[in-house]
């Protein structure tokens, strides 16, 4: 009977000591999943991968950000030193490219309510897509792998309203400005009753589509990847006195601009 009680009690200890070990091994996998969860990509405030976004949500996170700023609800987030000793040592993850002008009073990051390595820009008179514009967004869309892009424009534009008045420029201001005459053409075929400043407001959201035109014309990389569905491209204008972002969408002629057939690419 003692010899019973003994082997009852030995087993009862083991079975103890089993289960004692198995939850400090669960807790430690669990612990190891976190801390290598945590060096697989740089989080945002929210604790959401940057670069885990899908293209719609992507673009609503900017959509919902502009609100809180226009609204006067700005979190600034991201700005600490922690954030950026985040992003030195893990690189930069942002989750939108974004093409904007070079203008003081559109200060992208803040107006998005963004911080440190959230959003990739590209800053340039005009909001114009050449050469160095298009390098740079095929930077931000193919090898940081954000999934919306968005060309923004601006109300009260400097570079559309010397278009569109035919100010005098000088220096390297002609060719920088350059490619925003084909948005006025098309303007001046829609409005034929508009002169002169009357035309800055037309020309600006003209002017949107005429980059988003002239980066699909240039960037095969970027016609894939949109029509891979890995990106949004989409124009949009910021109002420098009411700080709200006028969404436009994507190019109304997006499907055909996107076509390799169109610039008689193959590939």
């Amino acid at each position: 009977m003692v010899g019973l009680f003994f082997r009852l009690f030995v087993k009862r200890e083991i079975m103890e000591m089993n289960r004692s070990v198995l939850t400090k091994y669960i807790i430690c996998s669990l612990m190891s999943l976190m801390v290598f969860g945590g060096m697989m990509g740089v989080s945002d405030a929210s604790g959401t991968s940057a670069n885990s976004y899908s293209p719609s949500g992507a673009l609503d996170k900017l959509k919902s950000s502009n609100v809180r700023f226009s609204s006067g609800q700005s979190t600034h987030s991201n700005i600490s030193a922690e954030r950026r000793k985040q992003v030195t040592t893990g690189g930069q993850h942002p989750f939108a490219t974004i093409i904007a002008c070079s203008d003081s009073r559109v200060p992208v990051e803040i107006l998005f309510d963004q911080g440190v390595g959230d959003i990739f820009v590209i800053k340039v008179a005009g909001n114009v897509c050449n050469t160095d514009e298009i390098g740079s967004v095929e930077y931000g869309v193919d090898h940081l792998d954000t999934p919306v892009m968005v060309v923004l424009g601006h109300t009260h534009c400097g570079a559309c309203t010397a278009v569109a008045t035919g100010a005098g420029v000088h220096g390297c201001i002609p060719d920088l400005i350059a490619p925003i005459r084909p948005a006025l053409q098309k303007v001046y075929a829609a409005h034929p009753d508009l002169y002169g400043k009357d035309l800055v407001p037309a020309l600006v959201e003209a002017n949107v589509w005429q980059a988003i035109e002239d980066l699909f014309q240039r960037s095969s990389s970027t016609r894939r990847r949109t029509n891979d569905g890995r990106v949004t491209v989409v124009g949009a204008v910021y109002n420098i006195e009411t700080g709200i972002v006028k969404w436009m969408g994507t190019h109304p002629e997006q499907e055909s601009l996107t076509s390799d057939m169109k610039y008689n690419v193959w590939e």
